[in-house]
C-alpha cells in the first residue's frame, strides 16, 4: 500500500512539472506571437484634424521670392537654373499668418540637382542674412532663422536638427542621436537611434521621401520614411522659441530643383 502510494505521489508530481513546463513553454511561444508595432510611414490619407497647407496648384498662404518658387505638376518648387557650381544666394518660402507651437506635420520631399541643400524650418522667424561678401546676396523678405529639419545632398546631415540665424546653436541632434539642450551647458547626448549609416539608408536622394514632424512642448522628433532620424529635447530657456513661422528651403550651387507635395498640418493643444 506504501509503495502504491508513493507511485501515485511520484506520477502526480511528474504531472506537475510537465504542466507546469508546459505552461512555460507556451507562455513563451505567446510572447513570441505578440505583435510588436514595426516601423511604418505615416498615412497621408488620413485628414481627419489635419489641416491643408498646399491646395496643389497655386502658392496660396505662402510667401516666397517668385523668381524660385512656383507649382509644377502638384508640387511646390524650389529651383535654380545656374552653371555647374555658380552660388545661389538661397532662399526659403514663408508659410503666411501661422505660428503654431505644438504641432504635427506630415509631407513629402524630392531633391534633385548638382547639389541641393534643403529643409523645413519650424518655430522659426523673419530675420537678415548674415553679412556674406560673396554674391549674390539673400534676400532679407524671404530669409528665416530657427530650428531646422535638415535634407541635405550630403548623406551625412539629413535629418538632423539644427538651428539658425542671430545666436543660433549650430547643429542641435545630429542623425541617430537624442540630445538634451538646458541652459549654460553644451547639448548633452542621452541616447543613440541608431548610426548614421545604418539610418541613412531610409533616405532616397532624387525620389520621394516622407517627412513627419512632431513638435510637441520643449520636444522635436523629426522621422523621415517611417525612421526616427533625431529628438531634441530643449530645456534650454534661453535659446529655445515656443512657437513660430513654417518655411520650405531652396539652397544650394548649380541647377538643382527641391520640390513637396502632400503638405499637412495638425496643431496639438
Amino acid at each position: 500500500m506504501r509503495r502504491l502510494i508513493f507511485l501515485i505521489r511520484r506520477k502526480s508530481s511528474v504531472k506537475l512539472q510537465l504542466t507546469a513546463a508546459c505552461a512555460l513553454v507556451c507562455g513563451i511561444a505567446l510572447r513570441a506571437q505578440t505583435t510588436v508595432p514595426v516601423s511604418q510611414q505615416v498615412d497621408l490619407s488620413d485628414r481627419s484634424a489635419w489641416s491643408e497647407l498646399f491646395d496643389g496648384k497655386t502658392l496660396a498662404g505662402w510667401d516666397g521670392d517668385p523668381k524660385v518658387w512656383s507649382v509644377q505638376d502638384g508640387s511646390i518648387v524650389g529651383s535654380y537654373n545656374t552653371p555647374s557650381g555658380t552660388r545661389n544666394g538661397g532662399t526659403y518660402l514663408v508659410l503666411k499668418n501661422l505660428t503654431p507651437a505644438s504641432f504635427e506635420l506630415k509631407l513629402e520631399i524630392k531633391l534633385e540637382g548638382e547639389k541641393p541643400d534643403s529643409g523645413i524650418q519650424y518655430r522659426s522667424y523673419l530675420t537678415p542674412p548674415r553679412p556674406d561678401p560673396n554674391p549674390p546676396p539673400q534676400d532679407p523678405r524671404w530669409n528665416m532663422g530657427g530650428y531646422q529639419f535638415d535634407v541635405h545632398y550630403l548623406d551625412s546631415w539629413t535629418g538632423q536638427i539644427g538651428e539658425n540665424g542671430p545666436r543660433a546653436r549650430g547643429i542641435l541632434a545630429k542623425r541617430g542621436q537624442m540630445v538634451k539642450a538646458e541652459a549654460g551647458k553644451p547639448p548633452q547626448l542621452i541616447g543613440d537611434l541608431g548610426s548614421l549609416e545604418s539610418l541613412g539608408k531610409f533616405y532616397k536622394l532624387g525620389e520621394w521621401n516622407q517627412v513627419y514632424l512632431i513638435v510637441r512642448g520643449h520636444e522635436f522628433i523629426q522621422i523621415i520614411n517611417g525612421h526616427v532620424m533625431a529628438i531634441l529635447i530643449d530645456d534650454d530657456a534661453t535659446q529655445s522659441r515656443p512657437s513660430g513661422l513654417i518655411g520650405l528651403q531652396c539652397s544650394g550651387p548649380g541647377t538643382l530643383k527641391v520640390s513637396f507635395r502632400n503638405l499637412w498640418l495638425k496643431e496639438i493643444e
